[in-house]
Formats: C-alpha cells, sequence, structure tokens
C-alpha cells in the first residue's frame, strides 16, 4: 500500500495573524465549532476565543467504527453509516443549543477512500443539515501541526510531527535551525497557511523538510492482520509493515543530534501510552498534555500491553473500554516510529485536527488577542 505524498516538495495559545485592510472582523464573544469525522470516531469541540487562547465550552466524542469493513468492500458500510448519523444528530443538536454560526466539520480518511463517500455527504446532510467536507491528506498533516505548536521546545531545531489516526498516519518533518529560538512555537503556527512560507514573509520560517500520509491508522492497520490469531505475532507484523510503508519519506533513517531532534505525538494511541505509564486509573488531559516520554518508557507500556494479552487490555481500565480493540495496533505504529528515530523527547499532544480547525478559523477571522507562549 502506497503512501499518500504532496504534489510538492482547556486553552489553546495562539498568535494573532496580520489583518488585512478591509479584513471583515467577527464578534470575539462568538462561539466556533470544529467536527473531525474519522475512521473510528467522530469528534467535535465547541470553543470561544479568550485573549490569545481559546476556551472549550462544549465537546463529544463518539467511538463510530465508519472505517469498519472499509478494507475489504471499500465502501462505508450501512450500519456505520447509521451510527455517524446518530452521533452527528447530537452533535447538530450541541451547535443548535449553543447557536454556533462559524463552524467547520471535516471528514478524513475512510471518506476519502470509499466509494460510496459522496452519497454519504448527501445523506448528512439531508438527514442533519451539516455540511461535511471531506479534506486532503495535506491539510489534515497542517492542522495537526499547528495544533501542537505550543509543544515545541525553543531548543528544538529538527522537529517531527506524528499523528495516528484510525484509517491513515500524518508525518511532517519541520526543520527550525534557521527560526530563531525565541519564535519557533509561531512558525510553526504559521504553517496553517500552507506547508512552503508565503512570499515576501517578513517572519523568519520553519521549512517543511518531508510530509507523507500513510494511510495506515489503528483502524485499518489492525484490519490489514486481522487473521493473523497470535497476539504477539500479529503486533510484530503491523509493525514491520508500518515502517516498509515509511520508506519513501525523506528523512527516514536520518540520523539527528539527540539534544535537537523532538518528536510530538498527537492520538488516542499516544495519550493512552501515557496514561498507562502515569498509572491513571481515570484519566486527566492535564497530566497527560505535554508530558515528555523517552523510548524506554513507550517500550515498558508495550511491553506491558503485550503481557496481558486481549483479555487484560479489555479490562484494563487505563486503557478504556473504546480502546482496547486497537491500542495494539496504534501501538505497533509508535514502536516503529521510534525504532526509525529514536528519542528521549517524545512530547505527548492531547490536541490534533480540532484545535487546528479552530485556530485556523479564528486566525482568518482576526478574534484573537496578540500574545505569545
Amino acid at each position: 500500500m502506497a503512501p499518500r505524498r504532496p504534489s510538492g516538495a482547556g486553552a489553546f495559545p495562539v498568535p494573532v495573524p496580520v489583518e488585512l485592510p478591509g479584513t471583515r472582523r467577527y464578534d470575539p464573544a462568538a462561539l466556533y465549532a470544529a467536527l473531525d469525522l474519522g475512521t473510528n470516531s467522530c469528534r467535535m469541540l465547541i470553543a470561544q476565543p479568550k485573549g490569545n487562547q481559546f476556551h472549550v465550552v462544549d465537546s463529544f466524542s463518539k467511538s463510530v467504527s465508519l472505517g469498519q469493513g472499509l478494507e475489504a468492500t471499500g465502501r462505508l458500510s450501512r450500519i456505520a453509516m447509521g451510527k455517524t448519523i446518530h452521533a452527528l444528530r447530537i452533535c447538530r443538536s450541541k451547535l443548535q443549543k449553543r447557536d454556533v454560526k462559524r463552524m467547520r466539520l471535516v471528514a478524513t480518511e475512510a471518506c476519502r477512500r470509499a466509494s460510496n463517500a459522496g452519497e454519504f455527504i448527501g445523506q448528512i446532510r439531508r438527514e442533519t443539515g451539516l455540511e461535511v467536507e471531506i479534506i486532503k491528506p495535506e491539510e489534515e498533516a497542517r492542522l495537526a501541526v499547528i495544533s501542537c505548536a505550543p509543544l515545541v521546545s525553543a531548543g528544538t531545531e529538527q522537529l517531527l510531527v506524528v499523528d495516528i489516526g484510525g484509517g491513515s498516519t500524518e508525518l511532517v518533518w519541520i526543520d527550525l535551525t534557521r527560526v530563531p529560538r525565541h519564535d519557533r512555537a509561531r512558525a510553526i503556527m504559521r504553517l496553517h497557511a500552507g506547508f512552503k512560507p508565503a512570499d515576501g514573509s517578513p517572519f523568519p520560517a520553519a521549512r517543511v523538510v518531508d510530509w507523507i500520509s500513510v494511510p495506515l491508522g489503528v483502524a485499518t492497520l489492525r484490519e490489514q492482520f486481522d487473521d493473523v490469531h497470535n497476539d504477539a505475532a500479529r503486533f510484530a507484523l503491523m509493525s514491520w509493515f508500518f515502517e516498509e510503508n515509511l520508506a519513501s519519506f525523506a528523512p527516514y533513517a536520518r540520523e539527528q543530534a539527540r539534544d535537537g531532534f523532538q518528536i510530538v505525538g498527537t492520538s488516542g494511541t499516544i495519550t493512552t501510552v501515557a496514561a498507562s505509564h502515569l498509572g491513571l486509573r481515570r484519566y486527566d488531559r492535564n497530566r497527560v498534555d505535554g508530558l515528555r516520554m523517552t523510548t524506554d518508557q513507550i517500550d515498558a507500556v508495550i511491553r506491558e500491553y503485550l503481557a496481558l494479552g486481549p483479555d487484560g487490555r479489555r479490562a484494563d481500565p487505563r486503557i478504556g473500554r473504546d480502546r482496547h480493540a486497537l491500542i495494539m495496533s496504534g501501538a505497533a505504529i509508535l514502536q516503529a516510529l521510534l525504532r526509525v528515530w529514536p528519542t528521549d523527547r517524545l512530547s505527548v499532544a492531547d490536541r490534533g485536527l480540532r484545535e487546528g480547525l479552530l485556530y485556523a478559523q479564528m486566525s482568518a477571522d482576526g478574534v484573537l488577542e496578540e500574545g505569545g507562549y
């Protein structure tokens, strides 16, 4: 399976964009919404601009398994579409209750791949009144990158941002050596406009060395090896298969100075591994988001997952009932990444596409105050 490649080479801190003369300004007290319809989950945030940040006022998350069976049939199933429509009706109710006018609702890999995706988007419109758009892999990668900008260390010179989704995994390698240390997080934020710097920009640019969208996520990778019944063997096969799909990524096996290289990982897999490492029986975002983990710490958690086996993982409160079936495929992806790029600086991000969508909307509307990190 060939990866997709580019045609060309709580509170969430954000910088303010440069507003052009005549640009319309929106009410800074208005509510914004962002919805991410993925291969496994339907998730939404409703937030309000607050200074140079935004404040989340409502959220929704539901496992809908939209991509179930897609690998075999190439189509979204009626059952999965029905579950998704039900979840979207709940989202519509929340949007109406809070009178949200500014929103962006997007679908990702499952809808990109399904032959009946267009019909499904039409069904969503008819049955819920919601306008959902299917975004391209590059935009998904950009949004994940900007959401993680506040976690970028001032000392980072080479940055790898990883977003492990249900149906695909996005990797973006960014060179920050030409950006002053104090401006590195802002330089990441400015990538929301595109991976190539704007001509004539007065700001030092973060250089995107390469990016890739591998069409393997926690759900699609698990489905590829569903016929392998031995738990440990299936995990090993998934991990090596995922690594094979990284071969065309330009920085593959690239050696970096350990003190200048950072990985920022965003996904349910990575936050679950972090919660297990911390021994959290109840998830605590404040303890997980921004946590820095080493390769050895992550390997220890994965070895524990393997020792537990399917039944033990199902009963483990740190993993959760919605994630136990997919945690090992996500762990296989994570292990493959750390095999190629071992690091003692993997920052865990409990943020991603939805936060990126909110930032992009608020930035375009000019409702954020100027401020730093």
